[in-house]
């Protein structure tokens, strides 16, 4: 996620100002919002997805994936002895989330999590948020030193069912929350320090192709994002404290300010997929740099986070096809 200062917080050695405090709020305090707080038991939260029924929400400083249901009571907690990001669904229905330290694939099951794919030897920074397409190819974002804003050196790693691990998409620059349309055959990422969103055409084997710019979203930093019926991203903005409705080409057709709380992720579900789910969190930079890469250092985090609910009118596009 970003700051709102644009830049990274989980690397430590690109932060060049420091945010100010951001004391813990019981509620959104502007009334155009219409967010309602569902759950405050996190402390680092992000990637939040709609799968089975219950809200899966990544906390990535208590290194675990908590579910909530739509009340925000929760169902079930899964620890995970690492940083946690990207979530997302096999065609099982097991779930695999990203180890972001140790660069790999776990997968999720009632007896803890089991080892799905060893990325390291693609990424040399760590890795971030992730899609799952509906034949259970992951495609995780890897970042990795002088990436980010600095200069085209991150990418998107894909792993599939049968073992293969290869990069899908080269010269990124801080590649962040992703999806995929309906049909399975596009795959749409946030590129959080360029201000955009570029979407990928997938192919038969799941190589990405025809690389373009879906939306240029100028003084924002798309975070998570996820997809509508009508082909609309809603995106986590944390530099202006906002979720933003945008459609391809760019036209910004709904906000929702989070005064005071950096705006990280969003997903799309409930019963009838009307809901949007949204993530926020307080956070400084000096917490962030405090702990740097150290995973043992996260118990002593002051961030504090939180998931809220709206109704809006467009609901969720369905689940990517298996092609």
């Amino acid at each position: 996620m970003m700051p709102r200062n644009g830049r990274d917080p989980e690397d430590p050695s690109r932060i060049l100002t420091h945010a100010p405090p951001r004391p813990r709020v019981a509620a959104v305090d502007s009334p155009a919002s219409q967010l309602e707080l569902l759950s405050d038991a996190f402390i680092f939260p992000e990637a939040p997805r709609w799968h089975d029924g219950t809200l899966w929400v990544s906390d990535i400083h208590a290194h675990c994936v908590v579910r909530i249901d739509e009340s925000g009571a929760e169902v079930a907690r899964h620890p995970v002895a690492d940083r946690v990001s990207g979530l997302g669904h096999l065609p099982n229905g097991d779930m695999l989330v990203v180890s972001m330290l140790d660069r790999s694939l776990l997968r999720l099951s009632a007896d803890g999590p089991t080892p799905h794919a060893d990325l390291s030897p693609y990424c040399q920074g760590f890795l971030n948020d992730m899609v799952v397409d509906g034949r259970g190819y992951a495609y995780v974002g890897a970042r990795n030193p002088g990436g980010g804003h600095e200069a085209p050196l991150d990418a998107i790693i894909l792993a599939t069912p049968d073992g293969e691990r290869r990069v899908a998409a080269d010269a990124m620059q801080s590649p962040n929350g992703s999806v995929v349309t309906p049909d399975g055959a596009i795959l749409i990422v946030a590129e959080t320090s360029q201000a955009r969103l570029l979407a990928f055409t997938i192919t038969g084997d799941g190589s990405l192709r025809d690389r373009r710019v879906f939306a240029e979203v100028p003084g924002r930093s798309p975070d998570g994002i996820c997809l509508d019926a009508e082909g609309a991203i809603w995106f986590g903005s944390p530099m202006n404290a906002e979720f933003v409705r945008v459609h391809e080409g760019g036209r910004v057709s709904q906000t929702i300010p989070t005064p005071g709380m950096w705006a990280v992720a969003c997903a799309l579900g409930g019963r009838d997929g009307h809901s949007l789910f949204a993530v926020t969190g307080h956070n400084s930079v000096a917490n962030i740099t405090r702990m740097g890469s150290d995973r043992d250092a996260d118990r002593t985090s002051e961030a504090t986070g939180a998931v809220w609910v709206t109704r809006v009118e467009v609901p969720a596009a369905p689940s990517p096809s298996r092609r």
